[in-house]
């Protein structure tokens, strides 16, 4: 019989092979490892952000359904003996006001989302598809508005809302909120810069005017762009706290949603029970709005967040 012979180059690549082997191996065992601690902080992260996002809501819904007896002495964070005390939703709905406060912010709500979406798709278009001397200038203005903090130009605002007696005033308000949208405005020109000339140009061949290519044929296409702002501005001004309660001062009959809950405080303290369950009612409305129109909210977030 024939027996090979092992020569010396065959035993270098034997031990090349058996290293490369364990290198192969000992990376294999990093990599899994490393994706494994990867995976960890990952879903670790969501967890705790989704803690963090829902214990406030759930420490707000238990204490909506503690007595005041409950709440006083007892453990802020413990449980309520009846979780089926609604008598608390119907104290902060009835004692708050709060029918007047939803009339009055759907009232707000529905004026300023309307002439917002109209005034600045219009400037939009007049910005995006004319030049003229100042154009530039504009819009650098409205880049130092939304870097101007609104709190910080109130007493200015405030002045000029007194010497027009808009203060205390539901629609003095409402003409003050339809001014202060600068972003959807930066959001309406991304749009119309991104429609082509061409359109415009076809429609003026036919005869069309300036006011049938904005309201025929380029605003429907700003669909998603509007959901986008309409959101952002819908938000916004639900939860507007500081401009309703500095000049809405009359809380009874022209009070917000945001500031319905003012209610509940005073020199003696406040019921954060009853707080809490005007919270929860506040949201109702939001919740089945999105609920409704998750859809919607989705494809008009998503498309205008992509920018063609």
């Amino acid at each position: 019989m024939s027996s090979e012979t092992i020569t010396p180059d065959m035993q270098t690549n034997s031990q090349k092979g058996k290293a490369m082997e364990a290198s192969v191996e000992k990376v294999s065992v990093w990599y899994h490892m490393r994706r494994w601690v990867l995976s960890f902080l990952k879903y670790f992260s969501l967890v705790f952000i989704t803690f963090c996002v829902l214990l406030p809501l759930a420490s707000c819904v238990w204490t909506a359904a503690k007595t005041d007896t409950e709440y006083r002495t007892g453990d802020v964070m413990a449980m309520p003996h009846n979780w089926f005390n609604f008598q608390n939703y119907v104290d902060a709905f009835k004692l708050s006001n709060m029918a007047v406060a939803f009339r009055n912010s759907f009232i707000v709500l529905v004026c300023v989302c309307f002439m917002t979406t109209i005034i600045g798709t219009q400037l939009a278009y007049v910005l995006s598809r004319f030049q003229f001397p100042g154009n530039a200038f504009i819009r650098g203005a409205f880049t130092i508005a939304a870097l101007l903090p609104g709190i910080a130009m109130q007493v200015a605002v405030y002045k000029i809302m007194g010497s027009l007696g808009m203060i205390n005033s539901l629609w003095g308000y409402i003409i003050m909120s339809m001014g202060t949208d600068v972003i959807s405005i930066y959001i309406f020109i991304q749009y119309f810069e991104n429609l082509p000339i061409s359109l415009d140009e076809a429609a003026m061949i036919d005869g069309a005017s300036y006011f049938t290519i904005y309201g025929r044929i380029l605003l429907p296409l700003l669909k998603p762009a509007i959901v986008t702002a309409l959101i952002l501005k819908g938000v916004g001004i639900y939860n507007e706290y500081y401009a309703a309660n500095l000049y809405l001062q009359d809380k009874q009959k022209l009070g917000t949603v945001a500031i319905s809950l003012y209610a509940f405080t005073g020199p003696q303290g406040s019921k954060y029970n009853l707080i809490c369950a005007g919270v929860i009612v506040t949201l109702l409305p939001a919740l089945i709005l999105f609920l409704i129109f998750q859809k919607q909210i989705y494809n008009g977030v998503a498309a205008g967040a992509v920018k063609e």
